[in-house]
């Protein structure tokens, strides 16, 4: 089976060393020195200054949100995954959509300006499939009319923007290592903050609100990394630099092989280091999307409809038109991509597709 991506496993030999230095350590969580330690590297690894890890990768929107929103009403885009919606509806916020760019597949900033009202407290925009939003657009529309940025990164480890990480843009970033990341934990995530005010009230969000063991800033949940997470992290780190060398390799071999006269490609912002985070296609039809994954799934290759469906359709938010997200949602589909993935196995995706559209 060719699944649409898989877990990148470190040699056990390694992970093991991390174990043997938790079990020396007797202790678990509450920011233990392995996570003291793959924050500092991480930080030392991206040219970053400020991270605070977390337990998965949701909990970081939701604790921006629950800091800059209010029960605000939250701009944001309709094509992500589900976390960035319903984030905003967990938190008691409202989400404002505003549609997509066609090509680059991120919030379209010309469009965000006549969704502002008086009860609009941020803008929650994602960094889709790793590619960048209109930073600079979307910063100078946020500072116009005081609003905080959010930014969805869940994609974007390793990714530069203008010559330096992608997370240390907007207000708050937040980052996913789920086990399917390019750079991953098991499950986890972090919020990255260049404002020291900021984070410091971020920081203390995410650990139940602890000044110290006897006294709070305020309220706040659990959001904690464990040393277990730390240790896979610090094990996979290691081996980010082969990670993206193998995924590089899967992508070209897509790129020189594929046929693109019915499908199309996102299309990538400028300025822009990426990370083979995915490899979407867009067909031209919905039609044409089902035959290819029906005749994949049939070659037992499980490619994914991701994202899909558009958010604004969902039934729990006020449902307003998104024609261009809704079109996309229902043609793109991201193909196999992981590290370990062989040009044998992306070959005969490639001469699937290509089959197709002859």
């Amino acid at each position: 089976m060719i699944p649409v991506t898989k877990t990148y496993f470190p040699p056990l030999k390694e992970y093991n060393k991390q174990l043997e230095r938790i079990w020396k350590n007797e202790w678990l969580t509450n920011r233990g020195e392995l996570v003291l330690e793959l924050e500092e590297k991480i930080k030392n690894h991206l040219g970053i200054n400020n991270i605070t890890l977390n337990t998965n990768g949701t909990l970081p929107i939701q604790i921006a949100l629950n800091v800059l929103a209010g029960c605000g009403e939250v701009i944001t885009t309709p094509f992500s995954y589900v976390a960035t919606t319903s984030s905003i509806v967990w938190e008691k916020c409202t989400p404002v959509f505003v549609d997509i760019h066609e090509e680059y597949l991120t919030i379209d900033e010309s469009k965000i300006e006549a969704a502002i009202t008086e009860s609009t407290k941020a803008i929650l925009a994602t960094h889709v499939f790793g590619n960048p939003c209109n930073i600079l657009e979307i910063e100078r529309i946020a500072q116009k009319y005081n609003l905080k940025v959010i930014y969805d990164a869940a994609h974007c480890f390793g990714v530069t923007y203008k010559g330096q990480s992608i997370f240390n843009y907007g207000n708050v970033s937040t980052c996913s290592f789920h086990a399917t990341k390019i750079f991953h934990t098991g499950e986890g995530g972090a919020f990255f903050c260049n404002d020291e005010e900021l984070n410091k009230k971020l920081f203390y969000s995410h650990n139940f609100g602890h000044n110290g063991p006897e006294d709070f800033h305020g309220v706040g949940i659990n959001a904690k990394m464990s040393e277990l997470q730390a240790a896979m992290g610090l094990t996979v780190l290691a081996h980010i630099d082969e990670i993206f060398k193998n995924r590089k390799r899967v992508v070209d071999f897509y790129n020189n092989n594929l046929q693109f006269d019915s499908i199309n490609r996102m299309l990538h912002r400028e300025d822009t280091v990426w990370n083979y985070s995915y490899y979407p296609i867009i067909f031209k039809t919905e039609q044409q999307l089902l035959k290819a994954k029906k005749i994949l799934n049939e070659n037992n290759i499980f490619p994914r409809r991701y994202f899909y469906p558009s958010l604004n359709t969902l039934n729990y938010v006020i449902q307003t038109s998104m024609p261009i997200s809704e079109s996309i949602s229902v043609r793109i589909l991201c193909l196999p991509l992981y590290s370990n993935l062989s040009s044998d196995d992306v070959s005969q995706i490639c001469l699937i597709l290509n089959k197709l559209n002859n």
